[in-house]
């Protein structure tokens, strides 16, 4: 008897497949950008941000940076000298920051700087007056200034001092010593203070190249200058040996007195006296 062959069974699937473990994966969180913070309106905006914030807060609520950068840039606006002197306006450091080291080399080189600035003010408002007034002078108009009285230690017959202030080039003034004259000296006075800045000197007896050896000429010359405030100074005057006038710069100030003492002389001899024919002094103009 025939007997039929064995069925299988079909395999049936399973609802679950099989899997490997795996890693747990978390939700990826939701950024949500924070509301209008209570009590916040018409507070002061964030300078990084310009989110509102309550006046009582020190840093954004939206972004976390410092409310003070305003009051931070009020104090990089102060002027320098406040900077300098002022070490406790100082700017906190933020979280995270490392504050810089107070050495004490910085605050001597604070100090030193001060001492220098303030030493340069106190120089510039001495000699600023000073350069003001010889500004004017160097660009002032002249004008001849006649001394009011005149003096010599002594003088030869018919040639008296006030002779070398007349204008007048064919006259002169002689101590009536021969040789150089050493230390002879002739002084022209003002009633009332003067300020000169200019000075001529003929030297001889006259302004003419032909009349030159008939003495002998001053060479060194010893300004003594008194001044309004009764104090003296002095300064050397070197002239040529040569005929005519001779300019030279005699910015002294306002003098009540000048005498001019003589050193040495050209061409000195026993049979020659040294002689000046003018001294002229010019100071600004009235018209400047």
């Amino acid at each position: 008897m025939p007997v039929a062959d064995e069925e299988h069974p079909t395999p049936v699937t399973p609802s679950v497949a099989p899997v490997l473990p795996g890693r747990p994966v978390a939700d990826r969180p939701t950024v949500r950008a924070p509301g209008p913070e209570t009590g916040a309106v018409g507070g002061p905006p964030c300078p990084w941000c310009g989110t509102p914030n309550r006046p009582d807060r020190h840093y954004c609520t939206r972004c976390a940076m410092p409310l003070a950068r305003a009051e931070e840039e009020h104090e990089a606006r102060l002027p320098w000298w406040r900077r300098i002197l002022d070490g406790r306006r100082t700017a906190v450091p933020w979280a995270g920051e490392r504050p810089r080291l107070r050495r004490t080399f910085d605050r001597v080189l604070r100090w030193i700087v001060a001492v220098v600035v303030i030493g340069l003010v106190v120089f510039l408002g001495m000699k600023i007056p000073a350069g003001v007034q010889a500004t004017r002078d160097h660009f002032s108009k002249r004008s001849l200034v006649t001394p009011d009285h005149f003096a010599a230690s002594r003088s030869f017959a018919g040639h008296k001092p006030d002779i070398a202030f007349d204008g007048l080039s064919n006259t002169w003034w002689g101590p009536g010593v021969s040789e150089s004259g050493n230390g002879e000296w002739i002084e022209a006075r003002f009633d009332e203070p003067t300020r000169l800045l200019n000075l001529i000197i003929t030297p001889g007896v006259s302004s003419k190249s032909n009349r030159i050896r008939e003495s002998a000429l001053p060479h060194r010359v010893t300004a003594t200058i008194t001044m309004k405030d009764g104090k003296t100074k002095t300064r050397e005057l070197v002239l040529d040996q040569g005929p005519g006038p001779q300019p030279r710069a005699f910015a002294v100030g306002e003098v009540t007195k000048v005498r001019f003492t003589i050193d040495s002389a050209y061409g000195a001899s026993k049979k020659k006296q040294v002689a000046i024919a003018e001294i002229e002094f010019f100071g600004p103009s009235g018209d400047n």
